[in-house]
């Protein structure tokens, strides 16, 4: 079980460093528009606030992966940051899109009770 759990951990991790890449970098590009749905007007709009998102996606990855590189010792920083990813998924899904709760939320669902169980 926590092969699976940090195989799930890894995932989620490289998800938002995938999310960090799009609005740190991307945000007001073709790749970014299309992941977003948004205007070129919009992005370029909120592109300094969506760099400030991506910082925090950026942290959270950095988290989940400093959790796997401390192997069993790690699982309480494993569960903070999964509970971080958990929290800001749930919010998202309510206040901007609900996709993100099966793109966010329920992977770090997921994760959390695949790390309580190993």
């Amino acid at each position: 079980m926590p092969l699976i759990a940090n195989i799930v951990i890894g995932l989620i991790a490289l998800l938002h460093v995938y999310i960090f890449v799009l609005e740190m970098f991307l945000w007001d590009k073709p790749a970014g528009l299309r992941a977003f749905g948004q205007t070129q007007e919009a992005a370029t709009a909120s592109k300094v606030l969506a760099a400030n998102q991506g910082l925090y996606n950026g942290f959270l990855a950095a988290g989940l992966f400093w959790g796997l590189s401390l192997g069993a010792g790690g699982m309480g920083v494993k569960v903070f940051f999964l509970g971080c990813v958990l929290l800001a998924g749930l919010y998202g899904a309510a206040t901007a899109n609900r996709k993100i709760l099966f793109i966010q939320a329920i992977p770090a669902a997921i994760g959390l009770v695949l790390v309580v169980l190993s």
